[in-house]
């Protein structure tokens, strides 16, 4: 099992941010990721602070899309990154929902399609090829090719999906795979869908499953369940029927939290969350955290990728991350 860290831009301040990565590196997480996602902070700005603040974790930003950002700033993008790292970049292609571009007026239309070209030439412009690309989505000339020679001429990309289909072609054509695991019950079933794609994936890699859990850990257990609220509240409206379904729920339960929201009425829409709701992350005590980590590696997760609140104390979760949940895993055969 890898553990990578996600920082969503709710944690704190970019600095903070920083800090909080070189924090995860000390503590021995392998990566550290950040959401990006339209009308939030920009993490490509992000990721190259964390990039002079580190020297060893692999740093990826999560969600870059075909289409509010085109494949070409794409790959130049990740060829800077990597060179400025020290090739440590990684990066999360695609998308974990329509609803923040479609709020930009963006048509995600024949998603597989896109992502699947997408990949493809992102991979060209990274190996120095001429993509001269003539479809129904994208239209290139000769002149499309990087004007300089990136550090590594494979860099590891991971597809973001959601959905059977699409998870399925993230394990067709990605290095990895990075779904939500909300609720972390559904790990099985969307790992079940990746793995339908994997046996056409003819990269002959290793094959990495970053399944994303919501995390908020303490020693306090209550208090650990009111931040992953908060979490739940803001996000659980935007989740599949299918995922949910995992935990006897359905996403029209989340209708009176949504119109709460869209009020930002957001107090009562964290009250409005129920004990099942909760379960929608990994929430609790450090011991409570290892069972729920040891299940997910059991349905085949081969990374966790611990995101969302992270705990009461960003700085204090991480350190039991890294004196209690890492260490148990390292000491444990494979």
């Amino acid at each position: 099992m890898k553990f990578g860290i996600r920082f969503i831009e709710k944690v704190g301040s970019v600095p903070d941010i920083v800090r909080y990565s070189q924090q995860a590196e000390q503590a021995g997480f392998e990566y550290v990721w950040y959401p990006h996602d339209i009308f939030m902070k920009n993490t490509w700005v992000v990721t190259a602070a964390v990039a002079q603040a580190t020297d060893r974790i692999k740093i990826g930003s999560v969600g870059p899309n075909p289409y509010t950002t085109s494949p070409a700033e794409i790959a130049s993008y990740l060829a800077t990154l990597d060179e400025l790292s020290g090739g440590r970049a990684v990066i999360g292609l695609g998308l974990h929902t329509y609803d923040m571009v479609g709020w930009a007026g963006v048509d995600c239309g024949d998603v597989l399609q896109v992502t699947r070209e997408s990949v493809e030439m992102i991979r060209q412009l990274l190996r120095g090829e001429v993509v001269a690309h003539h479809t129904a989505h994208f239209n290139w000339s000769d002149q499309c090719y990087l004007r300089f020679k990136p550090v590594r001429s494979e860099i590891p990309l991971y597809v973001c999906a959601f959905g059977d289909n699409f998870l399925a072609l993230s394990g067709e054509i990605g290095d990895g795979s990075l779904p939500m695991i909300t609720p972390p019950a559904s790990a099985r079933r969307m790992v079940d869908c990746i793995q339908k794609g994997r046996v056409l994936n003819k990269t002959g890699k290793d094959f990495d499953i970053a399944g994303c859990a919501w995390l908020s850990i303490s020693e306090d257990g209550q208090e650990a369940e009111a931040v992953m609220r908060s979490m739940v509240a803001y996000f659980g409206p935007y989740l599949e029927d299918d995922a949910l379904a995992t935990i006897g729920l359905k996403s029209a339960d989340f209708d009176p939290i949504r119109d709460l929201i869209a009020k930002q009425d957001y107090d009562k829409a964290q009250r409005a969350v129920t004990d099942d709701m909760l379960k929608l992350g990994l929430t609790g005590r450090p011991h409570d955290i290892i069972d729920q980590i040891e299940a997910l590696e059991d349905a085949g997760i081969t990374q966790i990728n611990l995101g969302g609140p992270i705990g009461p104390n960003v700085k204090n979760a991480i350190e039991l991350l890294g004196e209690k949940i890492l260490p148990h895993f390292s000491a444990t055969p494979s």
